[in-house]
């Protein structure tokens, strides 16, 4: 009677073998990081960049631009800059809301296995990658550093001098970019996310804000579709 031979174990994937250390390194870093920083603090990171948060503020004051939204279905569409500006950031902020959620369910990884004590709004929440905040955190502070221009000339105070705006709008688009890379950083710290998921998410972010920035905003959407 002939043995059979022992079936040959398979040799992981590039793919696998990434996500095996992705897993681990992840793993490592919340373990490290989970007696030293306090979890209040890691939870006000993620209530900042919750879209539960985000949308409602973008909407109301859209609304208190009323003079400028008005406009928006009238044959040569005009808006006042800072309607102009919070909707892009709104059309981006949609985009980001599609892409996330198409690519979730695509993907369907799930989360990790020490992740606690998480608020779901969608199905897709239960699916890990990519990060939804880190690609909305990313987009932001990509659209502020791109729309640098058109925020000086919005929120800054006119009594300043030209070179005080420069500075002012420089700071704020540096400390947008440092909350981003923090708010990101800490999705794998709080364990809603392996260091994948958050790196993939920053850079989706960052080319829906070059998106918004170049092609998908207000001005190009209005010319295709109002004539």
């Amino acid at each position: 009677m002939e043995s059979k031979a022992p079936p040959q174990s398979i040799p992981p994937t590039v793919l696998r073998r990434l996500i095996i250390l992705d897993t681990a390194v992840s793993l490592k870093l919340y373990t490290f990081f989970q007696p030293i920083l306090p979890f209040s603090l890691l939870k006000s990171l993620e209530l900042s960049g919750d879209g539960r948060l985000f949308f409602p503020i973008i909407l109301s004051i859209l609304l208190t631009t009323t003079p400028g939204v008005a406009t928006l279905t009238s044959t040569t569409p005009t808006l006042t800059p800072t309607a102009n500006l919070l909707l892009n950031l709104l059309i981006g902020s949609l985009l980001d809301l599609v892409l996330i959620g198409v690519i979730k369910h695509l993907i369907q990884r799930p989360r990790p296995v020490y992740n606690k004590n998480m608020f779901l709004s969608f199905a897709v929440d239960h699916w890990s990658f990519p990060s939804g905040h880190s690609s909305r955190v990313s987009f932001i502070a990509t659209f502020c550093f791109l729309y640098s221009n058109h925020i000086r000339e919005i929120l800054l105070i006119k009594v300043l001098n030209l070179y005080a705006k420069s500075v002012v709008v420089e700071y704020f688009a540096v400390a947008v970019g440092l909350w981003a890379f923090v708010t990101s950083v800490s999705r794998v710290l709080l364990g809603r996310h392996f260091l994948l998921d958050v790196v993939f998410g920053g850079i989706l972010g960052l080319i829906e804000g070059m998106l918004v920035f170049r092609l998908l905003n207000y001005h190009n959407l209005s010319s295709w579709f109002i004539r």
